[in-house]
């Protein structure tokens, strides 16, 4: 069995869709009989890493299952088809050779890959430390805009932290080190711009192709893009000159949010910038009188911005969507501080 996960259609229409993977393999587990039959790897992985491409996982499975005495087809038929098919001929040989590796001897597939590098890694729990909640999402405001931004996520989370201190707990700080740092790095047209050109996707590109020279970007941009005929902004394919002009306007994310920003005066950027304020506004509300009685609804205020995913039109249904729970679940925190006082 492949262990990677690849999205489904049900992710479009519910972005907390679940593939349930533990569930299907307790299943084949159980369908399968005596423990330790069901030999699994992550192909996409193996192909990605070691070729540079997710195309090959398939054959990488292939040899997987070929080493495991699964497929009755000599080893010769099997390279000879792979020639005949007279595509990527090298590497689907080689993709195959690593099939047969990964049952044969998973270890040496991973001495073979290397170590893998996180380079941001969002899901530690630790709040202090170079690779705490606070310091990684400082650095990532950082270059998403400047110090400044960083500073005043920075303050916002301490002064929880101060307030949640006595209550014994993290967690509403842990929330918020999360959910604010999400809301204060929307991706508008200059974090698009920044993260095409800060080197780490070209690398990616040079990692897979010899040359891009008919790249293309389908992109809306709100001066060009038109409504299609479901009203909704359609995307527009642009060529590969665009990428000089996305390295100019990485260098000026420094107007974001201020009057020369052309982009923030859209519907969608001065939504996200109200979210910002609100957001801020709700953190002052829920530290006024907290409580371990009322820590876990201020828990669940505090990560509404979860829910909160998307561009255009689906982000904005999502957001009408949190608004209406935002109020319902602040009014009740209010009235349990009435009742308490």
């Amino acid at each position: 069995a492949n262990t990677h996960e690849l999205p489904t259609a049900a992710f479009v229409r519910n972005p907390d869709a679940t593939l349930h993977a533990g569930e299907l393999l307790a299943k084949m587990k159980f369908a399968v009989g005596p423990e330790g039959q069901l030999k699994t790897l992550d192909a996409q992985g193996i192909a990605q890493r070691l070729l540079g491409d997710t195309m090959p996982s398939n054959i990488v499975m292939l040899g997987a299952c070929w080493q495991a005495g699964l497929v009755p087809v000599s080893h010769t038929a099997l390279m000879r088809a792979i020639e005949l098919n007279n595509v990527a001929v090298a590497a689907n040989k080689t993709a195959f050779a690593l099939g047969r590796l990964a049952f044969a001897a998973p270890a040496a597939i991973a001495r073979l890959g290397g170590e893998q590098k996180v380079l941001l890694n969002f899901s530690s729990d630790k709040l202090d430390g170079d690779d705490g909640l606070i310091a990684r999402r400082m650095r990532h405001l950082s270059g998403y805009q400047n110090a400044a931004l960083a500073e005043r996520y920075r303050q916002l989370v301490e002064r929880v932290r101060a307030a949640e201190k006595p209550l014994g707990s993290e967690r509403l700080t842990k929330a918020v080190a999360r959910y604010y740092a999400k809301l204060l790095a929307y991706k508008d047209e200059y974090e698009v711009a920044r993260l095409y050109t800060d080197g780490q996707f070209e690398a990616q590109l040079k990692t897979q192709f010899e040359a891009w020279d008919g790249l293309r970007f389908h992109m809306a941009p709100p001066l060009l893009a038109r409504p299609g005929s479901d009203g909704r902004v359609k995307k527009l394919a642009l060529g590969g000159w665009l990428w000089k002009g996305l390295e100019v306007l990485a260098k000026f994310k420094g107007l974001r949010g201020s009057k020369l920003d052309v982009f923030g005066y859209t519907e969608e950027r001065r939504m996200e910038r109200q979210l910002i304020a609100d957001y801020e506004r709700l953190v002052a509300q829920l530290l006024q009188g907290l409580t371990a009685e009322r820590l876990e609804l201020a828990l669940q205020l505090a990560r509404l911005p979860e829910r909160i995913r998307g561009y255009g039109h689906v982000k904005q249904a999502n957001v009408e969507q949190v608004r209406t729970q935002w109020a319902q679940m602040l009014a009740r925190y209010q009235a349990r501080e009435l009742v308490a006082a």
